[in-house]
């Protein structure tokens, strides 16, 4: 209980930064868009190929194939977008203020090893959804659990190794080495389990959800009703209750990416600078925390 107020405090410190500065959720915004957009433009070859090549080996191939780009493509934006939304909190943090020009350009800096972290994720999340597809044998189960395991931990390792190329100008390998010595010392973990910000945001997520949902299906059903058997007016209950849905939607995704991002974010900044004090010798609990962390951690 403790762990999920935390995390809730963790999010409300973190949306008063977004308020003070409203950069802050820029990047998260524009992920949501060109991610759609890329999305829509993405599906056309695939849902053309699946057409052509029906049932066959060299179908399945092209659709292999481009259902790879598409992933790659989309952990690319992912990877940009928030590299942008961790570089404004640093500057932020360290600096006072945010700079979307200067956030762009460590992007920049840093894009040839964005697109190695990506090429990572995409190779795991491929043989997670073959091992999905294998699940008639025991050995398929086995393999549906290890993938299941080794895509639960890099996750969790590419949202800290972002920080590091992007705060510490790392690539993948050093910044993977750089994540796993912080880990091995238990400086993040203490983080993790004490500020329960997956919890917050999962169940924040899943009630505004369900009640956009409802109130999705009584706007189509009210308008339904009321058209008294009007073709038009049901059509049209029924577009603007999926309207409104996929606006709550999308605003709970940008809700959930910057939350998320910005913890990660404050936890790599807190972990790094504890490291630093243990190296030169001082004493790492007196480390100040990042704002929003250390107004939940004390």
């Amino acid at each position: 209980m403790e762990s999920f107020s935390r995390g809730w405090n963790f999010l409300k410190q973190a949306w008063s930064m977004a308020f003070k500065d409203r950069d802050l959720l820029k990047p998260s915004i524009y992920a949501l868009i060109v991610g759609m957009i890329v999305s829509v433009i993405g599906m056309i070859p695939i849902i053309i190929s699946a057409f052509l090549f029906m049932d066959t080996q060299f179908g399945n191939i092209v659709l292999f194939v481009l259902g790879a780009i598409l992933m790659f493509v989309q952990f690319v934006i992912t990877y940009v977008f928030s590299g942008m939304t961790i570089r404004l909190i640093y500057d932020y943090l360290t600096k006072g203020g945010s700079n979307m020009s200067a956030a762009w350009d460590i992007v920049r800096r840093d894009f040839f090893d964005i697109l190695t972290l990506a090429a990572v994720s995409t190779v795991v999340g491929l043989l997670r959804q073959a091992a999905q597809r294998n699940r008639n044998s025991v050995g398929g189960n086995l393999a549906r659990a290890a993938t299941g395991l080794l895509e639960v931990l890099w996750t969790q390792a590419a949202v800290l190794i972002l920080p590091a190329m992007i705060i510490d100008d790392l690539n993948l390998k050093d910044g993977a080495i750089r994540v796993g010595k912080i880990v091995k010392e238990n400086l993040l973990l203490i983080g993790i389990g004490a500020v329960g910000v997956r919890a917050v945001t999962g169940l924040i997520g899943f009630i505004v959800g369900a009640i956009a949902l409802f109130v999705a299906i009584a706007i189509g059903a009210g308008l339904s009703f009321a058209s008294g058997g009007n073709t038009t007016i049901s059509i049209a209950g029924i577009v603007v209750a999926a309207l409104f849905f996929f606006t709550v939607v999308m605003l709970l995704s940008v809700f959930n990416s910057y939350t998320t991002t910005a913890y990660h974010a404050c936890l790599y900044i807190w972990a790094r600078d504890v490291e630093k004090a243990t190296v030169e010798g001082r004493v790492a609990n007196q480390v100040q925390a990042p704002a929003p962390l250390a107004a939940v951690l004390g």
